[in-house]
């Protein structure tokens, strides 16, 4: 298997919501169907997602809501201010300038293989994202949100009727493009090289116009994120296997779908690695077991229900197995 590139699960930060108020139940189900796992039980953690599962689960609710620019239509909802201690960190900066420095240092905490970078020519300054999975199919609607995260940076400093010099777009032109210069306000540039917001470079300097952020370091931000977003192959997968896990549906078939291979393909490199699916979704299991019976109230049965298993029995034996103490004795040692 090729590296796969991985990004927050925030990216897509209340996304669910919208689609089920806007399309339907129904179209939510669809693109949770087509990524494997249900997106929104894990808002409530941080994690990280494959790139394309994000770019299969905003089409598939394009598909759904039959719009072929979807992505148009949820660029103003997309916000950085959502990525918790990242988006914290960002907008934390006292200047636009160093906002946008923020975000290109600590990206590596946010997302792997992506690109960003800002280039200053004469009066212009060009704010840039590459997506790792650029150009692949369906790839548009996830761009036009991309672009919509840039720019929220840039509309926590400046003023509310500030707008772009142009926003550049690294996929084809539609035929007709009156759409997307009404939604960001100002000309838009196709089949350029990258996402890109292109500002007069003196709005650099503006101040933040919330300066009561809280104070976040990018030392805060690592620890968040366990040292950064997993690269080794390895790691990606035990990392699929932890969200399968929080929405308490496990299946080495919906792993292989989210990671964009076969389950061959992902059993091999498990093989590989000296280890295999099930082994890694029992260990999976009983740590977020034994984070549920130390730090919540919900009794064995709910652990055993938010886990996945057939029957609270057979969740106890399998934690007796891996523990050695079964779950209400487990939880009576470590509540004394």
């Amino acid at each position: 298997m090729a590296e796969i590139p991985v990004i927050s699960n925030r990216i897509l930060h209340g996304m669910p919501a919208f689609i089920r108020r806007e399309i339907g139940q129904r179209a939510l189900l669809q693109a949770n169907r087509a990524i494997g796992f249900d997106l929104e039980l894990t808002e409530a953690e941080h994690c990280f997602i494959p790139h394309a599962a994000v770019i299969s689960f905003v089409e598939a609710a394009a598909r759904a809501a039959g719009d072929a620019n979807f992505g148009i239509l949820i660029t103003p909802m997309m916000n950085i201010a959502n990525y918790g201690s990242f988006g914290h960190y960002v907008f934390g900066a006292n200047t636009l300038g160093q906002a946008i420095e923020r975000s290109i240092s600590s990206l590596c905490y946010h997302s792997t293989v992506d690109k960003m970078s800002v280039a200053l020519v004469g009066d212009e300054a060009r704010y840039s994202y590459v997506f790792a999975l650029a150009g692949r199919p369906g790839y548009a609607n996830a761009a036009c949100a991309a672009a919509g995260v840039l720019l929220s940076l840039f509309r926590a400093y400046l003023p509310a009727d500030w707008r772009p010099l142009r926003v550049e777009l690294d996929t084809d032109g539609p035929r007709q493009t009156g759409l997307f210069e009404d939604v960001f306000q100002c000309p838009v540039v196709f089949n350029a090289p990258a996402i890109s917001i292109v500002m007069d470079r003196h709005h650099l300097s503006a101040a933040s116009r919330h300066p009561s952020w809280p104070l976040v370091t990018i030392e805060d931000v690592a620890r968040d994120r366990s040292g950064g977003a997993p690269r080794v192959l390895l790691e990606v997968i035990v990392e699929q296997v932890r969200v399968q896990v929080l929405t308490g549906s496990v299946s080495i078939d919906h792993a292989a779908q989210s990671l964009d291979t076969s389950v061959r393909t992902l059993q091999r490199e498990l093989n590989r690695a000296g280890t295999d699916f099930r082994g890694l979704a029992g260990a999976a299991r009983v740590q977020r077991a034994t984070e549920l019976l130390r730090h919540t109230n919900g009794s064995i049965t709910q652990v055993s229900a938010e886990l996945g298993y057939s029957s609270p029995a057979n969740f106890a034996r399998a934690f007796r197995k891996a523990t050695g103490r079964g779950p209400r004795e487990f939880r009576s040692i470590v509540s004394c």
